[in-house]
This record gives C-alpha cells, sequence and structure tokens, in this order.
C-alpha cells in the first residue's frame, strides 16, 4: 500500500516543482488530479474532495472510482465521462456519488485534460466537484452496498457492467433489505444553477494556474489545450505489405513523435482488441488499460521505454466492449537502416487462448521474439528516420 502511493505520489511530482501539493491544498475547492499513463488512478486528491467525501488521503490516492460508486449512480453519466477521457476533452455533468459513511449526494461533475505543452499529449486529468444543494429528496436505501456501476471520480477507464442494476436488485432480495436497511434521503436530479457552474469554472482555473506555475518552475510545461496534432509516421506501401504478412497480433510506434502514436496495426490485434484500424492508428497504446489494470506494470513498461530497453509483463487489458483479458505483452526497440532505434513493437499474446490452442511447439517467448524479428526484417530498408 505503501509503495503504491509512493509511486501515485511521484507520477504526479515529476511534472512539478516540490510544493506545488502544498500550494494546491490552499485551495478550498473539492478537485482530484489522475494520471492516464497509469490507468487513470488518483495521483493527486484536495483536502476539500476528501472532506466532502469522508475518505483519507491513503484510502484514495491510487484508487480508482469503484468506491465512490453506489446503486442509485447513472450509467449514462459513466459512459459520458469514459468517451470524454477516450477523447481527451472536457466534460460536465450532474452525478450522484457516495461518502465512506454510504450516504449519497448530487454533486456538479466537471473533468478538463491537462496536456504537455512540449508534445500536446494528456499527462493528468483534473476533476472538479460541487455539491449541488437544495434540491427535492425521495426516499431510498442506505447506500452502504458498493456495486459495479464503475463510476469514476475523476477516473473512468473501465467499461461499465449493464447488467449492474439487475445484479443490484438481486442483491437486496437476496438479503432481506427491506427490512433491514435503513431509509435515507436521495435528493433528486436537477440542472446545476449558474452559480454552481461559475464556481466549477473558478475552481478549474485556479488548479490550473497553480499547475502551470509550478510547471514552468520545472520547464516541463502544461496547458489547457492541445498544443499540436499528432500525426502518423508513413511507412510506405512496400513496408505495409510486409508488415502484413505477419500473422501474430501487434502493433508499432513511432519513437520519434509524441506520445509514441501507434503507426501500424495487424489484422491480429484488431481481432484481438475488437477496434477497427482508424480507431487505433495515431493513439497511444494506454487506451488497452482499464480500471483494474496495474499501475506498477504500467509504470515498469513506461520505464523501459523511456530507457529503450526490451520488457515483457503480464498485463490486465481490455477490448473494446469492456471485457478484459490478460495479455502477454513483450516490448522491443527496432532499429531502422540507419542502425538508430525508431519504432516499438508491442507484441500481444491473450494468455487464454494460449493455453487453449494445441501445442504446437512454439513456446510464448519464441512466439513474440519470432514476431520482433519479423517486424526487423520488414524495416530494413526504412532509412529516414532521424
Amino acid at each position: 500500500m505503501e509503495s503504491q502511493l509512493v509511486l501515485m505520489e511521484q507520477s504526479f511530482d515529476s511534472r512539478y516543482s516540490c510544493h506545488v501539493r502544498e500550494a494546491l491544498d490552499e485551495l478550498p475547492d473539492s478537485f482530484t488530479i489522475t494520471d492516464p499513463s497509469l490507468g487513470n488512478p488518483i495521483v493527486f486528491a484536495s483536502r476539500g474532495f476528501l472532506k466532502m467525501c469522508g475518505y483519507s488521503k491513503e484510502e484514495v490516492i491510487g484508487k480508482n472510482g469503484r468506491i465512490f460508486q453506489g446503486p442509485e449512480t447513472n450509467r449514462r453519466s459513466v459512459m459520458e465521462i469514459r468517451e470524454a477521457i477516450r477523447e481527451e476533452r472536457a466534460v460536465q455533468l450532474n452525478l450522484l456519488n457516495y461518502r465512506k459513511d454510504g450516504t449519497p449526494f448530487w454533486m456538479l461533475f466537471h473533468m478538463s485534460p491537462i496536456f504537455s505543452k512540449e508534445d500536446g499529449r494528456v499527462i493528468h486529468f483534473m476533476a472538479v466537484q460541487v455539491p449541488l444543494s437544495g434540491r427535492k429528496k425521495r426516499p431510498s436505501f442506505n447506500g452502504e452496498m458498493n456495486f459495479c456501476d464503475d463510476i469514476t471520480f475523476g477516473s473512468c477507464r473501465r467499461e461499465v457492467y449493464l447488467d449492474s442494476e439487475v445484479e443490484a436488485d438481486h442483491a437486496l432480495k437476496a438479503n432481506n433489505l427491506d427490512s433491514d436497511m435503513e431509509n435515507t434521503d436521495i435528493e433528486e436530479p436537477c440542472e446545476a444553477n449558474e452559480l454552481e457552474k461559475r464556481r466549477a469554472a473558478s475552481a478549474i482555473n485556479n488548479v490550473m494556474s497553480i499547475l502551470t506555475h509550478y510547471s514552468e518552475l520545472t520547464g516541463r510545461l502544461v496547458s489547457p489545450k492541445k498544443c499540436c496534432i499528432y500525426e502518423t509516421s508513413p511507412l510506405g506501401s512496400s513496408i505495409t505489405t510486409s508488415l502484413s504478412r505477419i500473422k501474430q497480433s501487434f502493433v508499432l510506434t513511432d519513437m520519434h513523435l509524441p506520445d509514441l502514436p501507434i503507426v501500424y496495426s495487424s489484422d491480429a490485434f484488431l481481432k484481438l482488441t475488437g477496434y477497427s484500424r482508424h480507431e487505433v492508428l495515431g493513439r497511444n497504446c494506454r487506451f488497452l488499460s482499464g480500471m483494474d489494470t496495474d499501475p506498477s506494470t504500467l509504470f515498469h513498461i513506461k520505464e523501459s521505454i523511456r530507457t529503450e530497453r526490451p520488457c515483457t509483463v503480464r498485463v490486465l487489458s481490455y477490448r473494446k466492449d469492456g471485457s478484459s483479458f490478460w495479455n502477454l505483452l513483450h516490448i522491443s526497440p527496432v532499429r531502422c537502416a540507419s542502425g538508430k532505434n525508431a519504432y516499438f513493437v508491442c507484441v500481444q499474446i491473450e494468455e487464454e487462448a494460449y493455453k487453449s490452442r494445441e501445442r504446437d511447439g512454439l513456446s510464448v517467448e519464441m512466439r513474440q521474439r519470432s514476431t520482433v524479428g519479423a517486424v526487423r526484417v520488414a524495416l530494413r530498408t526504412l532509412i529516414n528516420r532521424p
């Protein structure tokens, strides 16, 4: 637990100067900051947020939004937040969440991406929460039980279970909670007024102002707007044809473009993940991460990429439809004809599918190395790398 807390704090502190936490803690607003490169766990929570929800910092840092969910949390709102994260844009909506003691409350949820000014990639998401007051109330059960509606409070990378409400109803009946649980009041949903919207906008500006100032002190500037546009690297038809003959699931990312965008994806990769090619090209591989992806594994991947060294991990990945699978992932740098590292090849093998297939004499390691070797052969003619 302590090591995970340190990892999350390092993720945040590496971008700003050492006094940024003290400055943020001076703000009265309720807000969280998450890191999408680690699967979007919370890496900073304001004092106002902790006071509002009743959690300690140790209970929140490194966690996803599961601890804030409840039986009445709206799935459609969850999906709106999730799509905003995928599209790297801001979102504002009314949301029902639950405090640590199980009491529900409505709030105005305003989330906004934070971009690196150097290369335009999203480095953090900040989410401001403004409690909504003066609403009509209706009776409901006490919200002490947590069901898998998967609301992410400043973090929403896992798919929402479509049958969560059914599961909640079954659980209530099975445990005879009609007679055992105390009735509480849940506020009826209502639009936030202009004052509450202004409070959210003001809080976003206050947080962004502090982050901008303290990023300037480290030379790693941040911005509320994307400063450049991702581009994909043209490989040429002959290279693409050679790569298409490789039947294993893999993607190729360009290490000389901002945020290592995917510049080639195999048909097997598209089949494995459920995405189409246009949904994959130009994106960083982090979109395969989800709510239960281990942040320490993602950090290990980041370090191997930073040092341009191969790595092999077992990581929980997610398909487009939200289903998860254990991904036996191997990442290796590959050189072009100039002899310099130009790309990373990322080979994916679904663990369960590999175990269920008839053995053909090739181990997982041999399959991964074979794929990397085939990609290296296909890229030998590339000379247009710096």
